[in-house]
Order: structure tokens, then sequence, then C-alpha cells
């Protein structure tokens, strides 16, 4: 009787797979309904107010994780997917900024940290899992560490990122890179110098395995 009972199943009727085909397409609705109204009055809302200036059409699904406060600067069409981590630090008093430019997507659980600045131009895609870092969070040497002290202005440099770039999942672009126009940068690249424009990097530390191709107008 045991056994019968863990083997025990609905029989197939015809009426009960249009109730549960039915009842999956509700549940769906249902929960699509809840995302978007929570997208719509709480989430963009919040990023809005969080910024400077937020251009049109803003895609979002969750407020991101930011630390202190700096300036957010977004443009038309930006598409931020999961969730994603914005760390200023304002303890050296150099206004950090954030700049994305249009119709560029940043992927799940990419990071921030930003003391000086770090912009992204237009058209990009920046793969889950990416860290900016402007600064290197602890002073190098060992006897500052263990004193507590912060990093120096001077060691603060700003990242920027062109236009058209594609940045791999799980790569970590380091202080003072500028990444240029239609670079491409591999999975898991640690980018610690400039990449030229049209040209693609990987490895750690990233360097230039090919150029990339452009199509005629």
């Amino acid at each position: 009787m045991l056994k019968r009972l863990l083997q025990f199943g609905l029989p197939d009727w015809s009426l009960l797979r249009w109730f549960y085909r039915l009842a999956y397409r509700i549940s769906v609705i249902l929960y699509e309904g809840a995302i978007w109204l929570r997208k719509v009055f709480i989430i963009e809302p919040v990023m809005r107010a969080m910024s400077v200036s937020v251009g049109k059409r803003l895609r979002i699904e969750q407020i991101p994780y930011m630390r202190r406060r700096g300036r957010i600067i977004l443009g038309d069409d930006v598409e931020i997917s999961g969730k994603i981590g914005i760390a200023f630090n304002t303890a050296l008093g150099l206004n950090p900024e954030f700049h994305v430019g249009n119709q560029t997507f940043i992927g799940n659980q990419c990071s921030f940290s930003i003391a000086k600045g770090i912009t992204i131009g237009n058209h990009c895609l920046i793969a889950g899992n990416t860290g900016f870092f402007d600064n290197d969070g602890h002073p190098t040497d060992a006897a500052q560490r263990r004193a507590g002290e912060r990093v120096k202005a001077a060691d603060v440099k700003p990242i920027v990122v062109g236009d058209d770039v594609w940045i791999g999942a799980g790569c970590r672009i380091l202080k003072g890179v500028t990444i240029s126009d239609r670079a491409i940068v591999g999975a898991g690249s640690i980018v610690t110098k400039d990449v030229p424009a049209d040209t693609i990097v990987a490895g750690n530390p990233a360097k230039v395995i090919g150029q990339v191709s452009q199509t005629e107008p």
C-alpha cells in the first residue's frame, strides 16, 4: 500500500490538462505583472531619484546596491540586467561620477568602484560579473594598510570605455585604463593597460590577440 501511495499520480485526463495549462498561464501573467508593477512604481523611480540624469526608456530589473553618494548619469535606452553594485569613495573629495552612454547594456552582478570617475560610451555590451576599479581600494604599502590609511587621491585614475566596446563576462578593468572604440575584451580578462581601437584583447594581464574586422558601410 505504501509503495502504491508513493507511486500515485493524477490521471492524464484532457480536462485536467486544460485546467493546469490555464492555471500555469494565469500564474505567469500574475508573476510578470507583479514584476512590471515593481519596475514601474519602485525600481525606475528609485534609480531616477538617486541619479543626476537618466535618459529615455531606461530598462532596469533591480535597484542597484549603491554605497555612499556620487553622480550617476545614464543616457537613453540604457539596459541594466539583474543586480549591479556601485560603490562611491567620497572620502578623497574627488566628486566621483558614473557615466553610461546611450544604448549600452550592463550585465548582472557587474560592480563599479569609483573614487573619481568611470565613463562607459554608447552602444557598449558589458557582460555579467565584470568589475571596474578606478582605485586600488587600499594602499600598496603594508604599513599604511596596518594603520588603516586610505588610498591617496594621486593614486586614483579614471576609467574610460569608448563606443561600441564589448567586454566579456568576468573581466576586471583596473584604474587608469582606456578601452578605445570597438575593442573587444575576452571573458575573464584582467585589463591593466590601455586597449587600442578595433583590437581584441584577452588574458591575465590582457594582451592583444587579434583585430576587429569592420563591415563596409
